[in-house]
């Protein structure tokens, strides 16, 4: 299975990190080996001291597809979730700066929190839920995925031109504002609606 990230898609994250608005959906992919094991805490990497959370909201794919029309996007994922894209910010800074690409900085082991997965049959709408992160009880990250400049069945459908999607593969659809650095010792909530998707420790 692969995880395919959706970069800059909500426009004040864009703002807040001084990007470009791109013509098109940035696209990166994290390797299994990136998802953090169920119930085990964040362990900040030896090679940074500067990771971000970025809360996102994602879906699974249960169907074998390519170039997918958006119409057919809805046949492809049956449950809906959140997790978070830990990023090492310094270091992808660096690495863009020098025209490199960011994996080092966002597919290192353990930088993809995938929370629980609810079905979308439990929401009315998938473009108008409400997600957030709190950290140490304060709320750091809030949006609605209306506010997403490209909607998860138009992602689907663009990521399907370029990369096969199987059964097992996870979206992660983008970041709201509001990222920023964790500690040893926050604790991290994710919530999907009134739904908790999950917590998880920094040490």
């Amino acid at each position: 299975m692969k995880i395919i990230c959706v970069g800059r898609n909500y426009a004040a994250h864009i703002e807040e990190l001084e990007n470009e608005r791109p013509e098109h959906p940035v696209l990166f992919i994290k390797p299994d080996t990136s998802i953090l094991q169920k119930k085990q805490p964040f362990f900040l990497p030896h090679f940074t001291d500067d990771v971000h959370h970025e809360v996102e909201v994602m879906v699974k794919i249960d169907r074998i597809g390519k170039h997918i029309e958006s119409k057919f996007a809805p046949k492809y994922y049956s449950k809906i979730g959140l997790g978070i894209d830990f990023t090492a910010r310094s270091l992808q800074d660096e690495l863009r700066t020098k025209g490199l690409p960011w994996e080092k900085a966002k597919a290192f082991d353990g930088s993809a929190l995938v929370g629980d997965l609810f079905s979308k049959e439990n929401f009315s709408d998938v473009n108008q839920l409400s997600f957030s992160l709190e950290k140490n009880g304060t709320v750091v990250q809030q949006a609605n995925t209306a506010q997403m400049l490209w909607k998860i069945d138009d992602l689907i459908a663009y990521c399907s031109q370029f990369f096969t999607l199987k059964i097992g593969d996870i979206l992660f659809t983008g970041t709201p504002s509001g990222v920023g650095s964790v500690s040893e010792g926050d604790l991290l909530k994710g919530y999907l609606e009134s739904n908790e998707a999950f917590t998880v420790k920094i040490k």
